[in-house]
């Protein structure tokens, strides 16, 4: 378990915006914080510690911020930190610039620079790291500080769906997943603000290629229900080889075709065991994740967990009792 929570209602009336504050700059890039709504302070905070990298979903109400140049004299972790607005809007200024976020955008700050800000009632998740660990040059990095980051294409977006899949699956990880899951969000990160400066060829080739692996992962996985899903579409998609596609998914010990065909089936096992789905017929099931021939689907789905797709259903979704529990059908981690 590596995943941490922290809930006001837990803490008596008087003490609540004390112990979250104290708690948030035990964790976090120490910060001032006041707020008009101390007597009865509500928030939440779900952190997932991957050891170099913090991802940390809360949930508080209307809030000043800020971080004077006394206060980083006095303490600074040297991390840059980034947020994901999904709920209300926050406003945050550093190095001359002010932006007010909103849903699905995001913002990079940097602890080692003065900045202030303020929130509503926000829901978002904030992800901070070392500033060592990005191979971007600082001074770099400081063009892309404080500005709107839309997340709704490309590498934001990606990042965005990482993200919210890392609080999801949060208390499935275990310590042994952390350095993975850190490196792939650190590339991801560095991705991103590199796509966003025009600077690609500031990243270390093993970070380039293992966030075009994520990109291409979660490509496969939106569009599993294209029957014509193929390598070549892949590859077509991200301006790369068929060959060189083979190589990337080679590196990883796995086939093109052998990955598209486990997730399907594990997008089929999942539904076939969702009792809100019990009256969705089985070949539509199969068509929805790609599957066009339906004696060919129950063959691979017998060949995999040992039963056929009827009686899987049947042991899942009985008549009576409670719902079963909804299997993950993708590693941890990914988009």
């Amino acid at each position: 378990m590596i995943e941490t929570v922290f809930r006001s209602e837990d803490v008596p009336s008087a003490e609540r915006f004390a112990r979250w504050h104290e708690m948030s700059n035990r964790k976090h890039a120490p910060v001032m914080i006041r707020s008009d709504h101390k007597a009865d302070f509500q928030a939440t905070t779900r952190n997932l510690d991957l050891g170099a990298v913090q991802v940390t979903e809360l949930t508080f109400p209307p809030v000043y911020v800020s971080r004077p140049p006394k206060l980083i004299r006095q303490s600074d972790p040297e991390t840059f930190a980034v947020w994901l607005g999904l709920r209300g809007t926050m406003e945050i200024a550093q190095g001359g610039r002010c932006v007010e976020l909103a849903r699905d955008e995001l913002v990079l700050y940097d602890s080692s620079r003065p900045y202030h800000g303020r929130a509503d009632a926000v829901t978002g998740v904030e992800v901070e790291f070392f500033r060592a660990l990005m191979p971007i040059p600082s001074n770099a990095i400081a063009r892309i500080t404080a500005i709107r980051i839309p997340a709704g294409e490309g590498i934001p977006a990606l990042f965005h769906r990482h993200l919210i899949e890392l609080i999801r699956q949060a208390p499935r990880f275990r310590p042994a997943d952390t350095a993975r899951l850190a490196t792939i969000t650190l590339d991801l990160m560095a991705a991103m603000c590199a796509s966003l400066i025009e600077a690609d060829n500031c990243l270390p080739p093993e970070t380039r290629q293992r966030a075009l692996q994520a990109q291409i992962h979660d490509f496969v996985l939106r569009n599993l229900g294209d029957p014509d899903l193929s390598a070549d579409t892949i590859a077509a998609a991200h301006q790369i080889s068929v060959s060189y596609l083979y190589k990337l998914f080679e590196q990883q010990g796995l086939t093109v075709a052998g990955w598209i065909r486990q997730r399907r089936l594990g997008r089929c096992r999942r539904d076939l065991a969702d009792p809100q789905l019990s009256q969705v017929p089985i070949h539509a099931i199969a068509t929805r994740w790609g599957f066009t021939n339906n004696a060919h689907f129950s063959r691979l789905f017998r060949a995999a967990y040992g039963m056929c797709p009827k009686d899987y259903r049947a042991i899942r979704t009985p008549s009576k009792g409670v719902s079963p529990q909804r299997l993950a059908d993708d590693s941890p981690g990914q988009a």
